[in-house]
C-alpha cells in the first residue's frame, strides 16, 4: 500500500506496476482514476491552479484513507499520489489505483478513495482566471458524497 504527496508529476504505469507489486496475492481486478486540471470552473475559462497543503498532516490522511479503503472493501492492495504546487491545465493532479479479488470491490474502493478524499484530506486548491488567484471553497456536493459513504458501511 501507497500513499503519497508530490510536488512533481507521476507516471501512471510506474504507479500501476508498484500497485501490482505490492499485492501479495494475484489481484482479479485493478482500478485505477487519474484526476486531471480542467481548463474551466463554474464562473468560465481557468488559466491552471495551486494546491497547498501541510505535509504530515496530509500525507497522513492519505494513508489513513488507503488504510481504510483496504480494510474496508477488502482490498489486496491500493495506492494514491496527489500531487501540490502550481498545475497547469490538464496537468495530472492524482492518481489512484485498487486491486482487488472482484471488480465490483475495486471500483467501489476506487469512488470512495475520490469522495473522501476531498473532504478528509487537507488540501487547499486555488484557481487561477486572468493571473487573479481565487481560493476554491468546499462544495456541498463532495460533503454529500462523502457522508453517504459514512452512512452506507456496507
Amino acid at each position: 500500500m501507497f500513499a503519497r504527496v508530490s510536488d512533481t508529476n507521476f507516471n501512471q504505469q510506474c504507479l500501476y506496476d508498484e500497485l501490482m507489486d505490492g499485492c501479495p496475492d494475484s489481484p482479479g481486478a485493478i482500478v485505477t482514476f487519474t484526476g486531471l486540471v480542467r481548463d474551466f470552473n463554474q464562473t468560465g475559462k481557468i488559466d491552471g491552479l495551486s494546491l497547498e497543503h501541510y505535509p504530515q498532516m496530509t500525507a497522513q490522511a492519505m494513508k489513513l484513507l488507503a488504510e481504510e479503503a483496504v480494510s474496508r472493501f477488502s482490498l489486496i492492495n491500493a495506492g494514491m499520489v496527489h500531487r501540490v504546487g502550481y498545475l497547469s491545465n490538464y496537468s495530472q493532479i492524482v492518481w489512484v489505483g485498487c486491486a482487488a479479488s472482484h471488480r465490483s470491490a475495486a471500483f467501489d474502493a476506487a469512488c470512495y478513495i475520490m469522495d473522501t478524499l476531498k473532504t478528509a484530506v487537507p488540501l487547499w486548491k486555488k484557481e487561477f482566471q486572468n493571473r487573479q488567484g481565487h481560493w476554491v471553497k468546499a462544495k456541498a456536493s463532495d460533503a454529500s458524497a462523502s457522508l453517504a459513504w459514512m452512512k452506507n458501511k456496507d
